[in-house]
Formats: structure tokens, sequence, C-alpha cells
């Protein structure tokens, strides 16, 4: 046994009864961030994972490089609001964005919200910011330490002066202005017992939506709709480009599935003064429907009603019966109709996604017809900023190689052509040295996979290249190409290549594929993921013991699963806040959501599905002489209250005490246990590199690769 690992008590008596089936559960203990013994048991990993970590042979110049790398600037599209342009801007190295405003796209940018000014070390976030429509008020949340929490204040547009106004206990929140500027719409969730700082494990239910008067107390605030019979339900308000309603969607989970009620806001005698008289014009989850535009009562929504690639619908809340709906834009043959945005009163800025590469059409908004393509490379469309009542918009590119480009279009010129209005370039990182190349595998089941792999130009198969391999799998995301300094230096500095394995249950083809890799079909997503390293093997890539793999969240779960399965297949394994304990993660914090993907134990068919793939449940029992498992790095965050870390915290102990009382296990098998941190969003730009050092330190390490200058 190389490392000496620390023991974690096992409380045998703890033992649920599934269906009749007995599931011992030792460390449920971990469950209690708050009690000395979990704190105890993250402070003894911390102290053999951190030195193992920065003592890594390539750490410190894969640090160095990765900051000076990094330090390039990052802009998002500009957008406009009343007469002027807002757009975020980071210099290169600030822990998070800083929000600029100009009078005119060519005329002095100022700064118009700075959130590094708000914490020493980059820890409080701007979450949410919305603009009233003609620019009067600035509503802006801010989470702490990367919790979903969220603290929405108020400010005037004009001199930034700051309003009293505060509301609490915002999470999964919408955050959407009347057109008179004398409100907004939210979501928040009623007083709970204990803390709500993130560190918490408590259930998020009962959802309410609010409407909030600007100059009032959060007491005050009207309570527009509540599901008191559905305490799952979530809620959000999207004010139509009129100005006239409030379109209210309804979702129970997080399958692509919503409920579609309105209330006319003109037909209100009083105002907006207690619970709304919303109209359901969608009352079942059968389909997903997101507001696009509408032209008086004619409504465009993107939908995948009869439509797994989605389609737009029109319906004319006058005559709202399905059979007076009709089609404006039919699903693609093959594409996956994406983003819909309406720009110029009358035309539609369209996304397609072709094989994982991006598409985007302009379209007639009275027929749906294409008007013409916009020119666009092979990646993925980052951004798009448009309004209905503008003529220009903007949209920005993005690739395994292209920072960024942004591009400006004017519809209300003769011959309106898109061009560069922006390009970053990386100074020590040229594109050329680079090549992207997309392949198609087949899966066990022989559905064939798409792939995408970034290597160095050039580059001689021979079988010996460490290759890192990247996959997601759930909740219908597509993993579009995307640009990545670490991963770049991975090529560059230690020849290695990128995998990005595109398999189902993404959203990459659609509502298909998703449904494909979803449920009792969750295994297709471990089976795709391991075929796509038995073929960078079989192509003479690589070999099993130089494939590292990552995923994080449910690609977490994705890797844990994995390795469990066929651990010979990996040299390495990174696991970043992983879905581990598949038969209680619906009872912590938003975990009920995700049932509409993975299922739920307490469901006694979907226990048998879950107990099979589990991560912590399929770990070997000590004495352990199977094969030894791939060098293992878990990363999870006090502040995690999307994923909470006692999923990784259980499964490190149990993996420690199997795997790792193996006398053949040579490998580290450590947890990273990061603090003031959360699920990801709004981390600060030191400790993203950080950590982005520290992963691809321990897989140098691991698969014993050195730095090549």
């Amino acid at each position: 046994m190389a490392f000496e690992y620390p023991a974690a008590r096992r409380d045998e008596s703890k033992v649920d009864d599934h269906h009749g089936t007995k599931i011992c559960d030792p460390y449920t203990w971990l469950e209690d961030p708050d009690s000395a013994e979990t704190m105890a048991f993250v402070e003894e990993q911390n102290d053999l994972t951190m030195p193992y970590l920065e003592r890594c042979a390539v750490r410190a110049q894969f640090h160095q490089r990765l900051t000076e790398l990094y330090d390039y600037p990052k802009y998002s599209c500009p957008y406009k609001r009343g007469t002027r342009f807002f757009y975020f801007h980071n210099k290169g190295l600030q822990n998070q964005d800083v929000l600029y405003v100009q009078d005119s796209l060519d005329g002095a940018a100022t700064v118009f919200f700075d959130p590094n000014k708000l914490s020493e070390d980059g820890t409080v976030a701007l979450k949410m910011g919305r603009l009233s429509e003609e620019c009067e008020y600035f509503a802006y949340g801010l989470s702490s330490s990367g919790s979903d929490w969220v603290t929405v204040s108020f400010m005037k547009a004009d001199d930034l002066t700051l309003l009293p106004d505060v509301l609490e206990r915002v999470k999964f929140s919408c955050l959407a202005w009347t057109h008179d500027a004398k409100g907004v719409f939210y979501n928040c969730y009623l007083r709970q017992e204990g803390k709500t700082d993130g560190t918490e494990t408590t259930c998020n239910i009962n959802q309410k939506l609010f409407y909030h008067v600007i100059g009032t107390k959060q007491s005050e605030d009207i309570l527009v709709a509540e599901f008191l019979e559905h305490p799952k339900w979530h809620s959000s308000v999207t004010i139509s480009d009129d100005g006239r309603y409030a379109v209210l969607s309804i979702t129970e989970g997080c399958e692509p599935v919503n409920q579609l009620w309105y209330c006319d806001l003109q037909q209100l005698p009083d105002g907006i003064a207690g619970l709304l008289p919303w109209v359901k014009l969608v009352d079942n989850f059968d389909a997903q429907y997101s507001y696009v535009t509408n032209e008086g009562s004619v409504f465009t929504f993107r939908s995948n009603l009869d439509a797994p690639r989605y389609c737009l619908l029109n319906i004319d809340i006058q005559k709202p019966d399905r059979q007076h709906w009709t089609t404006l834009i039919p699903q693609h043959d093959k594409d996956v109709l994406g983003f819909v945005s309406c720009v110029n009163q009358h035309h539609l800025v369209v996304n397609y996604l072709h094989d994982v590469k991006d598409i985007l059409q302009l379209c007639e908004l009275s027929t749906g017809l294409v008007v013409r393509d916009l020119p666009l490379d092979v990646g993925s469309v980052a951004g798009v900023s448009c309004k209905k009542n503008h003529s220009d918009f903007f949209y920005k590119f993005t690739s395994f190689t292209t920072p960024g480009i942004i591009y400006h279009c004017d519809l209300s010129e003769s011959s309106p052509e898109p061009s560069v209005f922006r390009e970053v370039e990386v100074k020590g990182i040229k594109q050329e040295d680079y090549e992207t190349s997309q392949v198609f595998y087949p899966s066990k089941d022989g559905t064939k996979i798409p792939m995408f792999l970034v290597q160095a130009k050039g580059l001689k198969k021979d079988a010996t290249r460490p290759v890192f391999l990247y996959g997601y799998g759930g909740f219908e995301a597509s993993i579009q190409p995307y640009y990545n300094v670490a991963y770049l230096l991975y090529v560059r500095h230690l020849g290695g290549i990128l995998a990005v394995a595109n398999i189902r249950g993404g959203g990459e083809y659609g509502l298909t594929w998703h449904k494909a890799g979803t449920l009792g079909n969750k295994q297709n997503c471990f089976d795709d993921f391991q075929c796509a390293a038995e073929y960078l093997v079989q192509e003479k890539y690589t070999t099993a013991s130089r494939i590292a793999i990552n995923g994080a969240s449910n690609g977490g779960l994705l890797v844990a699963a994995c390795v469990n399965q066929r651990p010979e297949l990996f040299g390495c394994a990174v696991a970043e806040v992983g879905v581990m304990d598949m038969l209680k993660f619906h009872k912590f914090t938003i975990g009920h959501a995700w049932t509409t993907d993975y299922g739920c134990s307490d469901d006694p068919e979907q226990f048998e599905w879950l107990i099979k793939y589990s991560p912590l449940h399929n770990l070997p029992q000590s004495p352990y002489s199977g094969p030894p498992y791939p060098a293992i790095l878990l990363l999870t965050a006090d502040h995690d209250d999307r994923v909470v870390p006692l999923h990784t915290l259980k499964y490190c102990a149990a993996l420690q005490r199997g795997v790792g009382s193996s006398p053949a296990q040579r490998q580290p098998l450590m947890v990273r246990v990061d603090t003031r941190s959360g699920h990801g969003a709004g981390k600060p730009t030191t400790k993203a590199i950080l950590e982005e050092a520290h992963i691809f330190s321990f897989i140098a390490e691991t698969l014993g690769l050195s730095w090549l200058d």
C-alpha cells in the first residue's frame, strides 16, 4: 500500500431498507457538514492531498504558465438598454468580470458595476443582473463563496445611487422588470430552520413567485403565484417584448417540459396587487414551450411538442385550442433547433446544432423563411445579444482554439453584413500549432458517438500519447467546442491529446439522444464513455494506462461509475463535484429536481436501475484483491449546495477503505476539498487557475508525464 489514508469511522448500525433490500450506509455521519468529526475528516484528507499536489513535478511550471496565458482580455457581447451599451470585461486575471457602460459603441467605456470591490478574495460574485427596460434601474443578485443563494439589491442606472431595497432567500430565480420600471418579479423560499449560506443540505421546496415594488420592503412584496399542492414546482416569469404580458413557465424537475400560463398586465384594474389571474395556456408537462416573441395576441414559442429536435410554434391566445396552433419553423431532419431571438421587429436570429457545431441564420418572423446564413467557423456561438426593437445584433464565436470573436450586424443598413466587432488574441498561443478533428466511434450497441480531438499539428499516431478524455452526458446539455487555456497547455507542454466525447444523455441530437441516456437507459452514458477510451486505444492514439478521464457534477458521476465498471481502462480519473450516492441524492438541497434524469430510489423499479451503477454502492469492499484502480482525484467544496460535499466525502471514505487497502494499489486515491467555494459558478480566477493547475499536475504526476518546452 503506497499511501496511508485517514481512518474513517464506520457505523455498521446505519442500514436502510430499500423495498426489502438492506443497504448499509456506514458513513452517514459525513452527511453533517458541521460536525467536528466531519471537519476533522476533511482536514485530514486535505493534509494528505494538498502537500502531494504541491509536490507534483510540473505544478510550479503549469501554474506559472497557466497564469501567464490566462492573462488575456475577455469580453461579452455588448447589449443595449435605453440609449446605452453594456458589456462584461475582464482585463485578464481579475477574479470577477466587470460590467462596463458606454454611450455609443465607439465611445469611452466606464465601470458600471465591479464585483471585485465586494470581497478581498473575489468570492462574492454577480450571479444575476437585470437593467429595467429604459435603463432606469439595475437589479443585481450577489452570491458568496459559490453558493446558489442570492441576495438581490438595486441601484439607479444613471448616477449609480444604491437603493435601500434588498431581497433575501432568493434561489433558482427569475428577475423580470415590468416595462414601467415599477418593480420586478422574482422567486424566493420561505425562511427555513438553520442556516442558508450554502453549507447546509436542507431540501429546497415550496418556491414562491413575488413582485417587488421599488422603494418598499421585502416584507411588503406581493405574492403573485404559489403552488401549495406541488412543493417541487419551480416558476419563472418572462415579460413579453411589448411589455403587456407576464408569461409564466412552470417546471417540476430538469426534464425539458413545462406548463405555460400568462397574465395580461393591462387587464388588472388595481395593477399587481395579489395572486394574479393566470390563464393556463398549457396545464400539463407534455412538452417544453419557451417564449421567443409575440405580435399582439400571437405568441411564438420554441417547443419540442412532437418535435424532439425542436420547432417554432405560433399560438394565438385568443384562439388557444391546440387545433388552432400553427408551426412557424418545423423541426429539421437532423439538426437541433437551439436558441431563437427576435431582432429588428420582424426578424429572427435562429441557431441550429449540426453534429455538435453551431449554425446561425437570419429568418423572417412572419414566414419563418431563411433570409440568409450568418458566417461562422467550426465551433460554438457563445452568446447572442439582440432585442426586438433594436435593428442591430451581436454574436460571439468560440472554439477549442479561438478565445472569442464578436460580430456585429446592423439590419437597418441597405446591405447588412456582419463585421468583426472585437477579436481577442492570446499572446503565447498560436492557433496554427493545434488541429481539431471530429470522429464518430461506435458504442456498445452500435450507436455512432461524436468526439472532438484536439492535438498538436502533425502529431503521428504511435499509441503513446497521453489523453485527457472529458464527458458529461446528462440534462440535455450539449458539450460544444469551448476555449480553455489549461487544455491547450496540456496539449502543448505535456504532449497530450484532448478528447471530448459527446455521449448520450446530452442534447447534441435533441430529445431522443437525451432520453437514450437517462432513467433506465443511464448505462448507455457509461458504455459510450468507455467505448470512447477503447476507440482511442484501438486507433493507436494512446494506451489505457495513459488515459485520464474527467467530468464534473453529472460528469463526476460518469467518471466514478466508469472507474468502478472498468478500472483497467484508465490510468487516472478526476471526478469533480460528483453525484456519488444515487440512493439518497434526492434528499438534499435541489437534488429532487434531478429525479427526471436519474429516477428515485423511493420507486422499486428505479431503485433497481440506481443500485446497479451508484458509485458509492459499487465500490469493492475491504479486503480487495481485484485489479488496481487508476489514480483518483476527487474534488468538492464546502459551499457546494448544488451537489453537496457529502457525496464525495462518503465515496472517498469507502474508496480508501476498499481499494486503498489493497497491496496492489500503488496509485493515490485522494480528495481535494476547497473552502469558500461552491459548485463552480462565480469561482474567482485565482481559485480556478489553482484548481486547474492541481488537476493537470496530478494527471502528469500519476501518468509519468514531464514538461515539454
